[in-house]
């Protein structure tokens, strides 16, 4: 994935203006426009394509900004990805999501190459996460809302309890999108973000890319509370609870969401710090 629209022929460029619109143009367009190409190989049809223009820009911004910033190689190998052999790359489902299956070959640590290998991968988006805290009334927000991968599991209470998130769209920061997706989802206005990690959550098989923060602001209440946008199908309710039942959350197991522990868990090391500095 990734590359530029030049020597497109002129039935691809008016397919990628229709689709992109005004983000045809720069590096955000010049990435995504392999994505929408390979849309109009398969004959998506131009409306279809376009109902994914933000997913498009967000998982094009997702490969820009991976290539940008990748982590230190201090302990890992410092093997790059120039050394896969790919042998076939094909997209196995394409809605809203996208997944795609690879035949490859790659370095071992024995100095040798793998076998050719078939791996299928969900090709998601970089994800904004926070976890609302006021320091000096010593409380937290969590959302709750309805999710499909408990539910997919056969989960018999697949509501859960989660810091604020959502998707970073194309051209928008890990920190603009944390404010936006708090304003949201809770009405919240952040005083200031800490980060506590970017990490992959899921790297056997997604792209997904998590950017955690926690994010200092005002809870005068401790309540329930509706968020969520409408246009985009969110029924969420809130919790303003104090820390020490947050952490209990943890005790009985009804906090079950990977990045919720962590915030709490990273809160924990913290608090002192960040209540000491208001």
């Amino acid at each position: 994935m990734g590359g530029s629209a030049v020597g497109v022929s002129g039935g691809e460029a008016a397919y990628l203006a229709a689709v992109l619109g005004e983000d045809a143009s720069g590096a955000l367009g010049r990435e995504a426009a392999a994505e929408v190409l390979d849309g109009f190989a398969r004959g998506v049809p131009v409306e279809e394509m376009a109902a994914r223009r933000a997913m498009i820009l967000s998982r094009a911004r997702a490969r820009m900004a991976a290539r940008a910033a990748p982590a230190p190689a201090d302990l890992r190998s410092d093997t790059g990805r120039d050394a896969v052999t790919v042998t076939s790359d094909e997209i196995t489902h394409d809605g809203f999501f996208l997944t795609r299956r690879y035949a490859l070959r790659h370095p071992r640590f024995d100095g040798g190459q793998s076998a050719e290998v078939a791996r299928e991968v969900f090709v998601a988006t970089d994800a904004a996460l926070v976890l609302p805290y006021d320091p000096v009334r010593d409380r937290v927000l969590l959302v709750e809302q309805f999710r499909m991968g408990p539910f997919g599991r056969g989960d018999p209470r697949p509501w859960t309890l989660e810091p604020v998130a959502g998707r970073i769209d194309g051209g928008e920061s890990p920190e603009a999108c944390a404010r936006r997706e708090c304003e949201e989802e809770a009405g919240l206005a952040i005083r200031r973000l800490e980060t506590i990690s970017s990490h992959y959550c899921t790297p056997g098989y997604s792209t997904e890319f998590f950017h955690i923060f926690i994010g200092l602001c005002d809870l005068p209440e401790a309540r329930q509370g509706r968020g969520g946008l409408p246009s985009e199908h969110e029924d969420i309710r809130t919790h303003v609870i104090g820390f020490d039942r947050a952490m209990g959350l943890i005790d009985s197991g009804e906090a079950n969401n990977g990045p919720l522990v962590l915030c709490l868990l990273w809160l924990a090391r913290e608090r002192a710090r960040l209540r000491s500095a208001g």
